[in-house]
Order: C-alpha cells, then sequence, then structure tokens
C-alpha cells in the first residue's frame, strides 16, 4: 500500500505545510541561519517590501556600490551615521556590487565588511534585517511565518531547537494556496520539467502532468519528424551531451532525455514510414509512405489529436475537483461539461460518417447535456441578469467552436510529416540523378546528400519542436489548467562560516585609491593613522582612532 501511495504522491506537487519559526529576541539571528542552511522556508514577505532597505546594512551596500540613498524615514534618523572613512570608501565595480547575497554565521562587523568591499555579505545582512524587521513581535519573542516542505518540518525543528528556537506548524490561511514545488525524482525527470514549466506554474492543488505531458510531446514531436536517420543523429547527439559534450554549453546536459526520448520517437516513426535519411530504400514502410497516403495520415493525426482531447480532459476534471470540489468539476467547461460537449460532437460526428442514426442521437444527447451543464456554471459566474445571459451565450458559441478548431489543429502533425518526407524525396531524388553522370557528379551526389539531409534536418527539427510544443501549450494544457501557482522559492543564502575573507575568493578587488584622494585621506582632521602597512588586497584595514564628530546639519 505504502508503494501505491508514493506513486500517488510522485503525481502531485510537494505537499506544504504553514509554520512560524519562533525565536526569542537574542537568538532570532540564530535562528535564522539555521533556516537559510536549511533552505526548505518560504517566508512571508512584508506589505512594504521597501523599508528593509533602510538598514545599516543596505545603507552600507548601497555606500559600496555608489548608488543614490532614498530618504531615510524619522524612525531611521537616529541610527548611528556612516563614518566618514567608510562613506568614502571607493565603489566596487558594479558586477561585484550585484553579487548574490551570502549569510555570515556570526553576526559581522559591518563597517569592516564594508571597508573590505564584500557585498555579498553586506546584502546578506540586508535581506536578514528585512525579515528581522518583518518579524512579529510579543515581548521579547518574535515570530515569522511561512511555508515549508511537510518532510522537512522534522529535520527543520531539531535544527531550530539547537538554536534556542522552534518551529511551530499552522493552519493554512483560507483563500491562499501554498506555493508549488514539484516533486524532483531524477534527471529525467528534472529534464522533461522545462515542457510544463515554460507554460506555467502547477497550481498547488493540481495534478503534475509531467510525464503524460512528456510523452505526448515526444510522440507529436516523432510523427512530424519521422526518419529513422535523423533520429539515429538525436539520439547519437543526446548520448554525447550526457557524456558531457560540448563542454562549452552546460546548460545543454540536463536536457538528454527530452533529446534522446525525441531521438527514439522519431526513429519509430521513421521505421513506420520507411524513411533513412529521406526514402532511400533501406527500410521498407511497415505502417503507411507519407508520400503515397497523404489522406490516411490526415485522418490518423486528427484521430490520434481527438485521443489526446480527451486525456486532457481527463485531466482537467480531476484538477478541477481537486480545486473546488464536485460542484466545480461538474459546470466548468474544462471540466465535465466541456468533456460531454466534446464527446457528443465526436459521436455526432462519427454517426454521420458510419451512417449510424443511434450513435448519432445519442452524440446528440450527450452534447445538449454538456451544454446546459456549462451554461448553469457560466451563468452563475457571471452574476445573472440579461449581461449574463447574453455572455453565456457568447462563452457557449467559443467552447463549441474551440473544440472544433482545436481537434482540426492537430491536422498539422500530418502535414509537417508529409513536408519532412518531401524534403527527403527531393534531396534523394537530386542525389541520386547525380551519383550516374561520372565521378564528379558523384562527388557532387555527395554533398547534395549531406548538405540536404543537414539543411532538412535542422530546419524541421526546429519546426517540429515548435509545433509540438504549440499543441501542447494550446490544445492540451488549456484544458488541463485553469489557472497558474506561484513557484516554491525557500529563502537559502550561502552560510560563510568562521571569519570572513577580506574579499570574496571569485571577485575582483576594487582599484586602490590614489594617493591624495579622499578615500586615502585621514576620516577627519583629528584622527591619528598608524604607520601605514604595506599595500595588500587582502590585508587587514588601516586602524585609526577615530573621535566621535557630531552629525552633519540637516
Amino acid at each position: 500500500m505504502s508503494s501505491w501511495a508514493d506513486r500517488a504522491e510522485s503525481l502531485t506537487p510537494t505537499r506544504m505545510r504553514r509554520v512560524a519559526v519562533v525565536a526569542p529576541e537574542a537568538a532570532l539571528r540564530a535562528a535564522l541561519v539555521r533556516v537559510a542552511e536549511a533552505g526548505c522556508v518560504e517566508f512571508d514577505r512584508p506589505g512594504d517590501a521597501g523599508r528593509e532597505e533602510h538598514g545599516e546594512a543596505a545603507r552600507r551596500l548601497r555606500a559600496l556600490g555608489a548608488a543614490p540613498v532614498p530618504p531615510v524615514p524619522a524612525a531611521e534618523a537616529a541610527a548611528p551615521p556612516v563614518p566618514a572613512a567608510e562613506a568614502a570608501a571607493p565603489p566596487v565595480p558594479a558586477a561585484e556590487a550585484a553579487a548574490p547575497p551570502r549569510l555570515a554565521a556570526v553576526p559581522p562587523d559591518l563597517g569592516a565588511l564594508q571597508r573590505q568591499g564584500r557585498a555579498d555579505l553586506l546584502a546578506g545582512e540586508a535581506e536578514l534585517d528585512g525579515l528581522r524587521a518583518a518579524a512579529v513581535r510579543r515581548g521579547t519573542t518574535a515570530a515569522l511565518a511561512g511555508w515549508c516542505p511537510a518532510a522537512d518540518v522534522p529535520r527543520l525543528g531539531r535544527l531550530l531547537a539547537a538554536a534556542g528556537a522552534s518551529l511551530v506548524p499552522l493552519r493554512g490561511p483560507r483563500g491562499i494556496d501554498p506555493p508549488t514545488r514539484l516533486p524532483d525524482t531524477g534527471p529525467v525527470r528534472r529534464s522533461l520539467q522545462p515542457l510544463v514549466r515554460t507554460y506555467g506554474t502547477v497550481p498547488y492543488a493540481d495534478v503534475d502532468p509531467t510525464w503524460p505531458a512528456a510523452v505526448a510531446y515526444l510522440v507529436m514531436f516523432g510523427l512530424m519528424f519521422g526518419d529513422a536517420g535523423h533520429g539515429l543523429l538525436l539520439l547519437v547527439g543526446a548520448l554525447l551531451i550526457r557524456g558531457g559534450r560540448p563542454r562549452r554549453w552546460p546548460a545543454l546536459h540536463r536536457a538528454w532525455p527530452l533529446l534522446a526520448g525525441a531521438g527514439l520517437t522519431s526513429m519509430l516513426a521513421g521505421i513506420a514510414y520507411g524513411e533513412f535519411f529521406g526514402p532511400t530504400g533501406v527500410l521498407p514502410a511497415l505502417w503507411l509512405d507519407p508520400m503515397d497516403q497523404p489522406l490516411r495520415l490526415l485522418g490518423w493525426a486528427v484521430a490520434f489529436g481527438a485521443v489526446l482531447l480527451a486525456l486532457a480532459y481527463a485531466g482537467g476534471i480531476a484538477n478541477r475537483w481537486r480545486e473546488g470540489g464536485p460542484g466545480r468539476a461538474l459546470y466548468a467547461a474544462s471540466g465535465v461539461a466541456g468533456a460531454a460537449v466534446f464527446l457528443g460532437l465526436a459521436g455526432v460526428i462519427g454517426g454521420l460518417a458510419l451512417h449510424t442514426p443511434v450513435l448519432t442521437a445519442c452524440g446528440g444527447l450527450l452534447g445538449t447535456a454538456g451544454l446546459a451543464l456549462a451554461a448553469i456554471g457560466l451563468y452563475t459566474a457571471s452574476g445573472g441578469g440579461a449581461g449574463g445571459a447574453l455572455q453565456t451565450g457568447v462563452q457557449l458559441f467559443d467552447i463549441v467552436v474551440r473544440i472544433g478548431s482545436n481537434t482540426v489543429s492537430f491536422a498539422r502533425l500530418a502535414a509537417f510529416g508529409l513536408t519532412h518526407a518531401a524534403l527527403g524525396g527531393i534531396v534523394w531524388a537530386g542525389t541520386t540523378a547525380l551519383a550516374g553522370a561520372g565521378p564528379a557528379a558523384f562527388a557532387a551526389a555527395v554533398v547534395v546528400f549531406a548538405a540536404g539531409n543537414a539543411l532538412t534536418f535542422a530546419l524541421e527539427a526546429l519546426v517540429a519542436g515548435v509545433q509540438a510544443l504549440r499543441l501542447e501549450f494550446y490544445e492540451l494544457f488549456s484544458r488541463v489548467f485553469d489557472a497558474e501557482g506561484r513557484p516554491f522559492r525557500p529563502w537559502h543564502p550561502p552560510v560563510q562560516h568562521g571569519k570572513p575573507p577580506a574579499r570574496p575568493p571569485d571577485a575582483p578587488g576594487p582599484p586602490a585609491p590614489a594617493p591624495g584622494s579622499p578615500a586615502s585621506a585621514p576620516d577627519s582632521p583629528v584622527s591619528a593613522p598608524d604607520p601605514p602597512a604595506p599595500a595588500s588586497r587582502t590585508s587587514a584595514p588601516t586602524r585609526r582612532a577615530v573621535v566621535p564628530v557630531p552629525p552633519p546639519r540637516r
């Protein structure tokens, strides 16, 4: 039973829990550092997201990047000013000032970080200040609410207990869905998830369609790119990418399972069509020849599209039920009502084509019932009245038209499969015409064969990939999804333990100030510098005995 439960859980987004990080004020920073190390909590951001921009770390970060500082609120006007020597520090390059935030495990000296040019650690402290400012306080206790994967709650609770804090489970707020994190169960699934993520974020209540969407995409691609030789090239390319080549494009290495699947489906379709780098005669047509039987291929393409639409309606019914219960699943245009209209139209068309009056009548009754259910749901959602009735009529007409146009749209599977076969036939005809005209012509035939197949491969791979994605997005996903979720973005800055070095290991240092410049001059006439130290980018800053200077007049 547990294996079935695990399989069912893998078809839905990761289950989230509403939690609160509760800690004494003195232990809040240590608790947040533990949360950052765990990287499994998405905190609620404050409503006025700009207020953390006025903390001391944020002000020093802006001074380090030479960015303009907005006016400081009155409540923070009494904050200690940045010493003149640190305010006059030379700005770091823009690339370094925009370095990813990094969090120090222990409270750092912000002035030392600014003098050392540690924009990453200052950015991490600015984020931490923003979270502390957003915490809800009661006496000396502070709390921050957010979302955490349910499987990570026990581990995070133990980490916080070691820091003198606690993790308190909360009830989820009504009307607010948790963020979505799709299960990550291996490299194959990771390579397929962009197919869904490019369309949008799966709502938390919906079923994760990664696997069925990937299968549908690969089959549609193979039908349009049906050539066993071209599919073999795709498969070889996928194996090379899996081996780490080309090294200059590491982002492609994760896509090798998707490319391998596209190569396999293209090879299978090529074997069915009898295509191997065109109609070379190497393979017999096991199913049909696209150039000889285009109408048969067209009919099968539309029938295959109708099956995919039926499966999309099944997924839409499941999602509408999970989103709003049986009522929403029954009356939604992408639920039972829409599926009944689709099946009814299919029955009517099938009955007319097969001259079966019973099938035609049953299809008409089913389609009428579906339109009635959809009308009830649409009229209720419109608010009623004459305007609502008019809007409902327009939407019902749109439902019928969309079902017909979406079904016919799958004819492009046959059209582009036929185009691929036609281009291969043209290349092969030119090759055979040149091959028997002498040695020079034979060499030209080899060039024509290689260049023609390369052009066909590149053009058709692009077209088939785009068209399969278009069919998936507009015809299928428009029924599976009725809303969009929001991705799970945990707070997970890298945590640096120990004393921070003078410079980040991978960041270039700012140019040394020229002698006599304001950055190299003493902070004020009353500051007494120590003897100069050797110039070094990693050496400690010069120590100064600074006499407090009153703040400048406003």
